[in-house]
């Protein structure tokens, strides 16, 4: 008797827990695997947002950074964990 009490009790704490994952810990993984899959499919030439907002085009990517182009003087490097999107260029 105290063992169906006790899992009557856990039940909740069980459901609860469901919940929090499917509503917070899934979907975050899934955007995290897709900004990885992103960062790791990116090629000279493409047209990225950084996380300072900074936007700019990628002439090499490399291990830990990437070197980019702000304008036609200026190239940098940046690190990957500061990319924040790219940005899909439509010819229209």
């Amino acid at each position: 008797m105290q063992e169906g009490n006790f899992v009557a009790s856990l039940l909740p704490l069980i459901v609860l827990f469901a919940i929090f994952y499917f509503l917070v810990i899934r979907p975050q993984q899934k955007q995290q695997k897709a900004h990885a899959k992103m960062l790791s499919e990116l090629e000279k030439g493409d047209k990225i947002i950084t996380n300072g907002g900074l936007i700019c085009e990628v002439i090499k990517p490399e291990e830990d950074f990437i070197k980019v182009k702000l304008n036609d003087d200026v190239i940098v490097r940046v690190s990957r964990e500061f990319i924040a999107r790219k940005i899909e260029v439509s010819n229209a």
